[in-house]
C-alpha cells in the first residue's frame, strides 16, 4: 500500500478497481500475459454441458493444434484415492480421448504410483493404482482407450531432466510412459491439497506425473535443509513402551525404509538421516507427538512442484502440453485422501490454457471472488467471504502455507507466467455434441421398430393405455403442511361478580 501511494495512487479508490495491466505499468513490469480460456459452471443444454464445455475451451486455447495424426497422447488425471468421492468423473476423460482420437491422434490415460504416504494406501504399486482406478471407473471399456500406470510396477519406471533452472530442483524424474508421448494434456480437477495447498496443473504435473522416485525428490526426500531428517524434530521420550501403546507395530511398520524401530530397552529409534520423506509416518508419528512435521518442508515441496513441472514440459517438448483445470466439487482435500469433504465454493467452472501458472492462478482468482459453501470449512475457518483466501485457511496443513507458492515459482523459472488475460468463450453449435451413433431425429430411428415392436398399449382402456384415474386433487399433494400454524384454542377467563 505504501508503494503504490508513493507511485501515486490513488488511496481513495478501492483497490480492487486497479487491474493487474494498471499495476504492471506502474511497478515497471515487462511481464507478458499468458492466455487463459473460460467458461463457467451453468448448465442448461448439450452444447452447455461441462464436458462440452470441456471441449469448447480444449480448441479455443488451441490444444488441438498440438496434436498430430499419429501422435501419442498421454492425458493425465487423478484416478482418485481409495473411496475417494470428489475426483474427476471418467466421462470428462472419455470425451477428451475421443475428441483426440477424432484429430488422429492415439490417447490413452494415466495416473502414476504414489509415495507410500499412508500405510494402506491404495495407489502405490501398479497392481493397486489399476484396481482402485477401475473401481472408480478409469478403465479401457468406459475410457475408449487404455488406462495405464505411467511410472511401472513400484514407480521406477521413469526419465530424468535436467532443469538447471530450477529454483530448488536441478533435476526430475518424469513417468517414463509421460516422458515418452508425443504430446500431453493434463486433465485436472483443481481442489485444495494439504501440503500444496491447491491442487491444479502445477501439482497435477509436479507430482503426479513424476515417478516414485521423482516425488521423493519433489517431497525433499534426504534434502539437507528441508527434508524430514534434516528439519523434523523427532521425540522418542513421548513412547510410553509397547506395553502401554497396544497398536505399537504400525510404529514401524509405517515405514516401508524400515527406519523405525523399538529396541530391547523397549525405546523408539529412528534413523532419520536415511529419511526418503515418503510420508507415511506422518499421519502415525505427527498425532501421537512423537515428530514435529517442520512447515518449511511443506514450504519447499509446493516451490519445487513448479521445478518438477517444468521438467515434465522439457520432457515431452515446450510447445506439446496443455492444460485444462475442471474447477468443480472443489474439496479441501486433494483427491489422495480417501474421502472427500464438502466443497469449499460452488463449482468455478471450466479453464485451458498452455500455461500451468495461468490457469492455476485463475483458478485462485475464481475462488477469491467466490463466497465460500456454508457448512464447509472454508466457512469453519471464516475464511468464506468474498475476497478470502480460501486454500490457506481451508487446504492447508499449516497457517504459514501459501496458495501461491507453486505460482509464483513458476512464474520465477520461466515456466509460465501469472499474469494471465481471462477470455470467456461463447458456446458452440448443440449438433456437435450430441449422441454420436445416431445422428438422426427420433421418427427416423424408431418410427419402424415402434410399429413393429409397439411400446405404447393402444388397444388397452379406449385408446388411454393405462388403468389410471382421470382426475384427482394435485393441489392436495402439493401444499406444504410444515408452514401451517398451529391454532391454538385458549379460554379467555370470565371475570367474577362481586
Amino acid at each position: 500500500m505504501k508503494l503504490l501511494t508513493q507511485l501515486g495512487w490513488n488511496a481513495t479508490l478501492p483497490i480492487r478497481t486497479i487491474s493487474k495491466f494498471t499495476l504492471i505499468e506502474v511497478l515497471g513490469g515487462n511481464m507478458s500475459e499468458s492466455k487463459v480460456y473460460y467458461m463457467d459452471a451453468h448448465s442448461e443444454s448439450t452444447e452447455t454441458a461441462l464436458s462440452s464445455k470441456m471441449i469448447t475451451v480444449f480448441d479455443a486455447a488451441g490444444l488441438d493444434e498440438m496434436i498430430k495424426p499419429n501422435d501419442i497422447v498421454a492425458i493425465k488425471v487423478h484416478c482418485g484415492e481409495w473411496n475417494n468421492s470428489a475426483y474427476l468423473r471418467p466421462l470428462y476423460a472419455r470425451t477428451l480421448a475421443d475428441r483426440i482420437k477424432e484429430l488422429g491422434g492415439r490417447p490413452f490415460v494415466c495416473d502414476t504410483t504414489t509415495s507410500t504416504y499412508s500405510p494402506w494406501g491404495s495407489r502405490s504399486s501398479e497392481i493397486d493404482i489399476l484396481q482402485t482406478a477401475e473401481r472408480n471407473g478409469y478403465s479401457s471399456a468406459t475410457l475408449g482407450c487404455p488406462f495405464i500406470c505411467a511410472d511401472g510396477f513400484i514407480g521406477t519406471s521413469d526419465f530424468v531432466v535436467d532443469i538447471p533452472e530450477g529454483y530448488i530442483l536441478k533435476e526430475a524424474y518424469v513417468a517414463q510412459a509421460i516422458a515418452a508421448a508425443d504430446a500431453l494434456i493434463a486433465l485436472t480437477h483443481f481442489k485444495g491439497h494439504s501440503m500444496g495447498v491447491i491442487g491444479g496443473a502445477l501439482k497435477n504435473l509436479g507430482i503426479g506425473a513424476q515417478s516414485k522416485r521423482g516425488k521423493f525428490n519433489v517431497h525433499m526426500g534426504g534434502h539437507p535443509s528441508y527434508g524430514l531428517g534434516a528439519a523434523g524434530v523427532f521425540h522418542p521420550e513421548n513412547f510410553k513402551g509397547k506395553a502401554n501403546t497396544p497398536d505399537w507395530e504400525i510404529l514401524e511398520d509405517c515405514c516401508p525404509f524400515n527406519l523405525y524401530h523399538i529396541n530391547e530397552k523397549d525405546e523408539l529409534e529412528w534413523d532419520g538421516d536415511k529419511c526418503a520423506n515418503c510420508l507415511g509416518c506422518f499421519g502415525v508419528m505427527g498425532p501421537r507427538g512423537l515428530m514435529d512435521i517442520p512447515p518449511i518442508q511443506f514450504d519447499a515441496v509446493d516451490a519445487a512442484i513448479a521445478d518438477a513441472c517444468l521438467g515434465v514440459e522439457k520432457a515431452v517438448g515446450r510447445g506439446k502440453v496443455g492444460y485444462i483445470n475442471m474447477a468443480l466439487d472443489v474439496s479441501p482435500a486433494c483427491d489422495c485422501a480417501g474421502h472427500a469433504d464438502v466443497p469449499i465454493v460452488p463449482h468455478l467452472g471450466v479453464f485451458a490454457s498452455t500455461d500451468a501458472v495461468a490457469i492455476d492462478m485463475a483458478c485462485v482468482d475464481k475462488a477469491r471472488e467466490a463466497e465460500g459453501i456454508k457448512g464447509s470449512k472454508a466457512e469453519l475457518m471464516e475464511a468464506h467471504h468474498v475476497g478470502d483466501k480460501k486454500f490457506e485457511a481451508a487446504a492447508a496443513t499449516f497457517h504459514s502455507q501459501s496458495e501461491v507458492t507453486s505460482i509464483n515459482t513458476g512464474h520465477e523459472i520461466g515456466l509460465g507466467s501469472r499474469n494471465y488475460e481471462l477470455i470467456e468463450c461463447e458456446p458452440e453449435s448443440p449438433e456437435r455434441f450430441r449422441f454420436p451413433y445416431d445422428k438422426r431425429p427420433s421418427r427416423q430411428r424408431f418410427g419402424a421398430k415402434f410399429e413393429k415392436f409397439q411400446p405404447f398399449p393402444y388397444d388397452k382402456f379406449d385408446g388411454k393405455g393405462f388403468n389410471r384415474l382421470d382426475v384427482v386433487d394435485l393441489d392436495k399433494v402439493k401444499h406444504h403442511y410444515e408452514d401451517d400454524s398451529e391454532v391454538v384454542n385458549v379460554e379467555q377467563p370470565t371475570s367474577s361478580e362481586n
